[in-house]
């Protein structure tokens, strides 16, 4: 199911899953459990995320290389859009929650 090379691959080191935030290990398991519930194809997720590797690397290109490239950035974009087709969240609902989380206190990650 998750692939270990390729365009979808997530960042290892040494063999092990790479995550630099909690908020990517946590988008990370809940789209994981998602699937393995049932709720999609890994196939269709897989899917969305090539392509918002390739949007996202576009966008780099087009800014003539600045800025860093983010995996899980693409991760979630791949999961916004995964949640609203489904209707399992609004758009909208979602951006406030973002926005909610991301005004927390430093080190206040839970």
């Amino acid at each position: 199911m998750l692939p270990t090379d390729g365009p979808a691959a997530p960042p290892r080191a040494n063999g092990e899953l790479l995550f630099a935030a909690p908020w990517e290990s946590r988008i990370f398991g809940l789209t994981l459990v998602l699937h393995e519930a049932g709720r999609f194809a890994w196939s269709e997720f897989q899917s969305r995320l090539i392509d918002a590797i390739a949007a996202h690397e576009r966008a780099l290109e087009a800014a003539g290389g600045e800025g860093a490239y983010d995996y899980y950035a693409c991760w979630l974009e791949a999961f916004r859009g995964l949640a609203h087709d489904r209707g399992w969240v609004e758009a909208e609902a979602l951006s406030r929650l973002e926005s909610q989380l991301a005004a927390r206190p430093h080190g206040h990650d839970h």
